[in-house]
């Protein structure tokens, strides 16, 4: 793959326009949010920036074909058309994926199934032999989308997810993607010269993406590998360059203090591990600490939480005393700042007995949630 080329970034749903503003700010061009991703044009530097660089995208993938879906005839076709040769030699392993539906075509492990199908089949006519499949790490994972009546076949440039950045062993019961902390925090319009305080901060992956975007530290730099990697048109010199770039634009110190607490010791330790881990060390302030004594680190700021909803941890009766808790110590204590909350639910979101300045929809993995903004004049 030379030259310009069109690429697409897979993102949660809410979150598009946030990754989109993020692919603009990288010099990626024609940059076009759609459900669930955004299409941009780029060449083999802006590929391999957008995986190092992005923090709100899951996965960017390389469209090779799209092509009419409306039988498992015309999925094989439209695949085996694609010359997988300059791609897939049979000693590199495949895996392949599919996500979407049509009428005929409602199942993703049949439709993938023909996918690798017509891949091996051509493998076979054009070597005389095939690659074997690897679904854990293969070398070359491979897209099927099918919307409508139409499917497009993809490489994934990223191997595992981006939200998996590499830093974070230790997470809590149910911990935020870093991917969905990243995206609140810019949904939040959070700048790093404003102090920033989660005083339910859990295993700390807001705190940790705000630490990392404060230092400008590329979260692709902790990921052992990405799916380029592997690829026949590899360019280990271009990549060295542009890691070696980013590692000289990191800055060692914060413009304002990032402070995070939670009641569970265990968790704190988690928080300081990770912090460690992604070259934080003690940048970040991590204290054990009840939400009856937190109190506001400076006279301005943000407070970003997500608190637990009931779907997953607690129950919603015995959590409606904390999100009152919580209302009561934006009143009392943080004049002059403004709040976040992740809510998930609609009647706990009540308790907190405020009334939001704006509610912005946003999904975390399948739950769709809330992020309340509070001003705390």
């Amino acid at each position: 793959m030379t030259g310009k080329q069109r690429y697409f970034a897979t993102v949660a749903r809410g979150l598009e326009e946030i990754a989109a503003r993020e692919l603009q700010q990288l010099g990626a061009a024609l940059v076009q949010p759609e459900v669930a991703g955004v299409a941009f044009t780029g060449d083999r530097a802006t590929l391999y920036k957008a995986n190092l660089w992005l923090r709100t995208v899951f996965r960017v993938l390389v469209p090779l074909a799209e092509f009419p879906c409306r039988s498992a005839q015309d999925l094989f076709r439209g695949t085996y058309a694609i010359s997988w040769e300059e791609y897939l030699p049979p000693h590199l392993t495949l895996a392949v994926y599919c996500t979407g539906s049509n009428r005929q075509l409602n199942h993703t492990h049949f439709s993938a199934l023909q996918v690798k199908n017509a891949i091996v089949d051509r493998q076979r006519q054009q070597f005389g032999k095939r690659s074997s499949i690897d679904t854990q790490e293969p070398d070359v994972a491979v897209h099927l989308h099918i919307r409508g009546d139409r499917g497009t076949v993809s490489l994934d440039s990223s191997g595992s997810s981006l939200h998996r950045r590499g830093y974070r062993p230790a997470v809590g019961h149910a911990p935020l993607k870093e991917t969905l902390a990243a995206g609140l925090l810019a949904l939040g319009d959070w700048q790093p010269e404003l102090p920033l305080l989660d005083p339910m901060c859990g295993s700390g992956t807001l705190l940790l993406e705000a630490g990392a975007i404060a230092c400008n530290i590329a979260p692709g730099l902790f990921r052992q590998e990405f799916g380029f990697q592997r690829w026949l048109d590899f360019d280990a010199e271009l990549w060295d360059r542009l890691v070696f770039e980013a590692r000289q634009q990191q800055r060692s110190e914060l413009p304002a203090p990032i402070v995070g607490s939670d009641l569970d010791p265990e968790a704190i330790l988690q928080c300081r591990d990770n912090a460690r881990r992604c070259g934080l060390g003690d940048r970040l302030h991590f204290e054990c600490r009840d939400l009856a004594e937190v109190t506001a680190p400076a006279d301005r700021g943000v407070m970003i939480c997500n608190p637990p909803y009931g779907k997953r941890l607690g129950d919603e009766e015995e959590l409606c005393e904390l999100y009152k808790q919580l209302g009561d110590i934006f009143k009392q204590r943080f004049t002059g700042w403004t709040a976040y909350v992740l809510s998930g639910s609609k009647e706990l979101s009540k308790c907190i007995g405020l009334r939001a300045s704006q509610r912005l929809p946003v999904y975390n993995g399948p739950l769709r949630c809330t992020l309340l903004r509070y001003e705390l004049y």
